[in-house]
């Protein structure tokens, strides 16, 4: 029986060596993937801020700003994509809703975010229902956003900035611990650049163009600081140290500037502590595909193999000739 069993345990060595680089280069890249109904919410604060009072046109300090940020994968949308493109997309549409301290609202901006399931990289469809748009205006993504690629390496990325409608490199900073969980952390500047105003005016018969027509401009800057759990490449922190200006004109008093908002924006404890439990869940089931099985089968198929070769050489060896029996003169004479 035991060339038999050698010969199993050689095949089997033979499967799981096998099945090791299988599940990391091509399990992996099919089924790590971002989920194309994926929903999601976030609120953000800044305390204090400082806010403009649109009766006055001048700044003031409020105790609280408070940012929704919502997050809605648009399954239909992204099986159109997909059907045209060939790629396994996610379509998110998501709402950055800025409120004061009374409730109202002060700015709300919608994005269209299509791009690659698993890379995270943009995917560039056209059409009205497909295509990429910021505050509904066409745009064409270059870089990442709200996601690192799986697998996240020590080095710059491009990120793309939704109010000036471009991208910019988000250095790589160093690795710290966060809430116990490994992270790379990420920073962004973006120099004071003028860019559009939003669509939705937080003061009823105020419009962009009404704004355009009195020669004032809206211009802002930011830091944004991400801390990145690296095998998912979900951001498990965001903080952002905003600032929006108007600027010249005749709404500004003397023709100068005034601030529009400005704070230092920080994710709220109770969603920090979510998202990291969340993002802890999805890094083991990364780290089984990339990790954990490939190497557990490697180290499985060498064991297998070392005892398959055993056996074998064991079932080679000639066995002893068999001992003559016992008891005196076995030839037959006198």
């Amino acid at each position: 029986m035991r060339r038999p069993a050698g010969l199993v345990l050689l095949a089997l060595a033979v499967f799981f060596t096998a099945l090791s680089p299988l599940l990391r280069w091509y399990a992996f890249p099919r089924l790590a993937k971002v989920p194309a109904g994926q929903y999601q919410a976030m609120v953000l604060e800044a305390r204090p801020a400082t806010l403009l009072d649109y009766g006055t046109m001048k700044a003031r300090q409020v105790p609280r700003v408070t940012i929704v940020q919502t997050l809605k994968g648009d399954v239909a949308a992204a099986h159109r994509v997909q059907q045209a493109t060939g790629r396994s997309v996610v379509v998110w549409n998501t709402l950055s809703y800025v409120a004061g301290p009374d409730g109202r609202m002060v700015s709300r901006i919608p994005e269209r975010y299509v791009f690659d399931a698993h890379t995270q990289e943009p995917v560039h469809a056209t059409g009205e229902a497909v295509g990429e748009t910021v505050d509904g205006d066409p745009v064409r993504r270059t870089g990442i956003e709200y996601k690192w690629p799986f697998l996240t390496q020590k080095r710059d990325y491009a990120y793309f900035d939704p109010q000036t409608r471009t991208s910019a490199p988000i250095h790589y900073k160093g690795t710290r611990t966060f809430h116990g969980l490994e992270v790379y952390y990420f920073e962004q500047t973006i120099p004071w650049t003028r860019v559009p105003l939003p669509k939705k005016m937080p003061v009823q018969g105020i419009t962009p163009e009404t704004v355009a027509r009195t020669g004032t401009t809206r211009w802002y800057s930011t830091t944004r600081m991400f801390w990145v759990e690296p095998v998912t490449g979900a951001p498990v922190n965001g903080e952002e140290i905003h600032k929006e200006e108007l600027r010249g004109g005749q709404l500004v008093p003397g023709g100068g500037k005034v601030t529009a908002f400005a704070g230092h924006v920080r994710m709220r404890a109770d969603y920090v502590d979510a998202t990291v439990d969340l993002v802890s869940s999805q890094r083991t089931l990364v780290l089984l595909l990339t990790g954990y099985l490939p190497w557990g089968f490697l180290a499985l198929g060498a064991a297998l193999l070392l005892l398959g070769l055993v056996l074998e050489a064991r079932a080679r060896r000639p066995r002893p000739a068999a001992a003559p029996p016992a008891g005196g003169d076995v030839s037959g004479g006198p």
